[in-house]
């Protein structure tokens, strides 16, 4: 109850802030065309590395064009409230670096330029844009934010383990968790992956396996979480839960165990490619071959990037430029198709293994911009790329992954609740439910009651 009375005070205030732009439109526009010496960007890309990373990109476009940017970490939770905050005092940011679902969100509030972000799409070519990415910021044809970068959920698996086991790789969601049953028998996690129930490692874990078994969250308004494959998933998530001998699994802890040479799969994002390499210090790999060899668990891990290629629908991360309604559009737009252009190379290289770039290329070379990111170094201290760690079949893999990251409600009229769903976290907090013994039916009929819930208070 505490997150919906939450959200209906920030929906009320967002109101507001809308109701307050429009007044204040032609002040904001005014300004714009007179031209503005410095803009401000808010990233969710924080950390001082990173950080220090977008600077020098924005350095470059200051000395193109005279105008200063000021970088801005700020993480996404902490960017809806400011904005929400910011708009109702006139105070907004001139760019923004966001999910597809935060835009959904901010959209319906009319707190976004989305005139500016479709003409920069527009100028740059909208076939030059990752398909999917485009769909998943659009909404009546129209684009909300400028596609940027993102992840996509990799399965991860020990191919030795699998070949001495004799277990075959999966290529489905029931396969998959009969693969984590059988690897369990050997004495092993089966898989590793967020568990833990009301936490954002267990929404993303029933979001990647829900999805990839065809459920639907919500269709055409209708609420069609408790549906037969929404609740086939469930009891698959359930089994895929089980076979873990350490527990439930949050982020760290399921990178950990997998690093540790004790879980036979993992399911995580892309940034665990440096890791497996033994390239971050923070995270390294400690498997008891690792001491003698820190690529061991490189060499012999594999990779499936789209689990069932007859319904591809991968999750994964989807960020994009957005424009609040009040910014200084024209320098906005200067400064986004530069980040999408001649700062494109540099910008993914700040997080290489976690931004692959949703612009393929140019409308005169299709692949420039994933090609230069396949040679980019990866990990804290940029060393080798992924096609020199994995090899050039990885690159493609990865590109046929995050082509296939297909996420609830997207450009469609339901993505506003699909956003508020997931930001309140609603369905995770039903894990324990599923664990404690009633049955998949029962608690997906559940989740689709409290969605409900939530879509009423929309």
């Amino acid at each position: 109850m505490a997150h919906l009375i939450k959200r209906r005070y920030a929906a009320a205030v967002a109101a507001v802030a809308a109701l307050t732009l429009l007044a204040a439109c032609g002040g904001a526009d005014d300004s714009a065309s007179k031209g503005t010496k410095e803009i401000t960007f808010w990233t969710p890309q924080t950390t001082p590395e990173r950080v220090a990373a977008q600077e020098k990109v924005a350095a470059r476009f200051t000395e193109k064009t005279g105008i200063g940017v000021k970088v801005v970490p700020l993480a996404e939770a902490d960017q809806r409230q400011s904005l929400v905050t910011g708009a109702a005092s006139g105070d907004v940011p001139d760019v923004m670096l966001h999910g597809a679902t935060t835009t959904a969100a901010w959209r319906s509030q009319g707190l976004l330029d989305t005139e500016a972000a479709q003409e920069v799409v527009d100028d740059l070519g909208a076939g030059t844009f990752n398909k999917n990415a485009v769909t998943a910021f659009s909404l009546d044809g129209e684009v909300g934010a400028v596609p940027s970068d993102g992840w996509v959920h990799l399965l991860v698996f020990r191919k030795d383990l699998f070949q001495a086991a004799g277990v075959k790789v999966p290529t489905n969601l029931a396969e998959l968790a009969q693969a984590a049953t059988a690897m369990k028998a050997t004495g092993v996690t089966g898989i590793a992956l967020g568990t833990q129930a009301g936490t954002a490692s267990g929404t993303e874990g029933v979001y990647s396996i829900f999805q990839s078994a065809g459920c639907e969250l919500v269709k055409d308004g209708a609420v069609t979480i408790d549906s037969a494959e929404c609740t086939r998933a469930a009891e698959l998530f359930k089994v895929l839960r089980d076979s873990s001998v350490q527990g439930d699994f949050d982020v760290t802890s399921a990178r950990a165990a997998y690093l540790a040479g004790k879980a036979a799969m993992l399911l995580f994002s892309t940034h665990i490619l440096d890791e497996l390499a033994g390239l971050d210090k923070a995270n390294p790999v400690t498997c008891p071959q690792c001491k003698t060899d820190p690529a061991f668990l490189a060499k012999n891990s594999g990779f499936i990037t789209v689990l069932d290629r007859n319904h591809p629908a991968q999750y994964g991360a989807t960020l994009g430029y957005g424009i609040p309604r009040g910014a200084h559009t024209a320098e906005a737009k200067m400064y986004i198709k530069y980040m999408l252009e001649e700062g494109y190379a540099d910008t993914l290289a700040s997080a290489t293994e976690g931004r692959i770039p949703l612009r393929n290329g140019t409308t005169a070379d299709p692949n420039a911009y994933l090609d230069a990111w396949s040679k980019l170094g990866i990990g804290p201290e940029r060393k080798g790329s992924v096609a020199e760690l994995y090899g050039p079949e990885m690159v493609t893999s990865i590109r046929d992954g995050v082509n296939a990251v297909r996420l609830w409600g997207m450009g469609t009229k339901d993505s506003p609740l699909s956003g508020a769903v997931t930001s309140e976290g609603v369905l995770a907090q039903f894990l324990e439910r599923l664990y404690g013994g009633e049955s998949p039916a029962q608690v997906t009929k559940a989740m689709a009651e409290q969605v409900k819930k939530v879509q009423a208070d929309l």
